[in-house]
């Protein structure tokens, strides 16, 4: 994961957005309980979406779910979009669905996330398919509890049931934390109603998501930039497909032709790699400031060190470059994982290959950035990284 401050979707807006509301609250675009929580869970395939048992005296209506759709474009304004805008996204040929939202950056139990305010009946249908199925997630969501993405879960140190504040630097609520569930856009890390949303000050329906399956996403989305949206809005591809080589033989691969790193390129990233050995994993973390690092905040440091602009999270990470089989992978290569139980395939996970069955990594909460053996649970492949490539996904 990266720090958030720095994440992708401020970026859609361009990098000066530093709009501060009321709430103290940056527009997105460009802890506790220690009572042992009970959880329901939604099962499918393997994969669990976990929501806490509700507290309130009677369950949240919530819509069943009746079709998911797949968001390909995210549309962010610094207030809310026009209500003729949004039809005439929606009556584009090929626009297969619309959802819109709220969303900002703000803190969540100290850590600025990405915090997106919805309709849970609607937008569950935009979510990963276990994500998606939770019904008791949705209700919890519906009643004002606040769904954390399963790595902030899982690695930000946010329990199941407990309370923790949210909004910005001088206005916070405590609101519970009611499910892990990651939303499949890389930089959303925490959903809320649209109730929840009003009473923090968010702005409201500042931001669409966009399903559009069968059409050329680039084409519409330069169509959205000419002659769609309002000034001081922009869109983004979200969810790329990953390169994948599929043939492990040698001859198959991608030939070099000063596309992919030097030798010294690799043996600096590597070594400027090393000497964060022993540091703490830290959520968010990408600095010796922060007091520590996480995967993508390690990998993003190295390679800066080799003059390699790197986008922040791991999802991103993965699309610097071809995927690669593991037998045919090279010191300097990104290894690449699917840990996600709640949204199957997404890279949640990664490493800096050094050779020899070996990886720099930082691992997880509680751990160091470290050297250990590759595992390949969950591993989806090895990406060669084209400095290009890798300076355009980062913007």
């Amino acid at each position: 994961m990266r720090r958030p401050s720095r994440r992708v979707l401020p970026t859609v807006i361009g990098v000066s957005l530093l709009t501060t509301l009321a709430a103290n609250i940056s527009v997105v675009v460009a802890h506790t309980n220690s009572a042992r929580p009970r959880t329901q869970a939604a099962k499918k395939q393997g994969f669990v979406a976990s929501a806490a048992s509700s507290p309130y005296s009677a369950s949240t209506a919530v819509a069943t779910l009746q079709q998911r759709l797949s968001p390909q474009i995210l549309v962010a304004g610094g207030t809310t979009l026009p209500a003729d805008v949004i039809a005439k996204i929606r009556g584009y040929k090929g626009v297969k669905g619309v959802e819109v939202v709220d969303a900002v950056q703000a803190l969540v139990a100290g850590k600025r996330v990405g915090l997106m305010g919805v309709d849970p009946s609607t937008f569950r249908a935009y979510t990963p398919k276990p994500t998606a199925e939770s019904d008791a997630l949705w209700r919890n969501v519906a009643a004002g509890d606040v769904a954390v993405s399963f790595t902030l879960g899982k690695d930000g140190g946010l329990q199941l049931d407990s309370r923790v504040p949210i909004g910005g630097k001088t206005r916070q609520e405590q609101t519970r934390v009611g499910a892990y569930a990651t939303m499949g856009i890389g930089d959303v890390d925490a959903v809320v109603s649209h109730a929840v949303a009003r009473s923090l000050g968010m702005p409201s329906g500042n931001a669409l998501l966009i399903s559009a399956p069968k059409i050329k996403l680039d084409k519409l989305n330069k169509w959205l930039a000419k002659k769609a949206l309002p000034k001081g809005a922009k869109s983004v591809l979200l969810n790329a497909k990953l390169d994948y080589v599929r043939s492990s033989g040698a001859g198959q691969l991608p030939q070099s032709n000063g596309q992919f790193l030097t030798g010294t390129q690799i043996s600096v990233a590597i070594r400027a790699g090393y000497t964060k050995l022993g540091m703490p994993y830290v959520w968010g973390g990408e600095s010796d400031a922060e007091g520590g690092y996480d995967c993508s905040g390690l990998v993003q440091w190295a390679f800066r060190q080799a003059g390699i602009t790197m986008p922040r999270v791991a999802a991103d990470q993965a699309r610097t470059g071809p995927i690669v089989p593991y037998d045919q992978a090279r010191p300097g290569d990104l290894l690449i994982w699917a840990n996600d139980p709640t949204a199957p395939g997404y890279i949640s996970h990664i490493a800096i290959y050094i050779g020899g069955n070996k990886m720099l990594v930082a691992p997880h909460t509680g751990d160091v950035v470290k050297i250990q053996t590759v595992y390949l649970r969950n591993f989806k492949g090895a990406v060669r990284v084209n400095p290009q490539l890798a300076g355009h996904v980062a913007g």
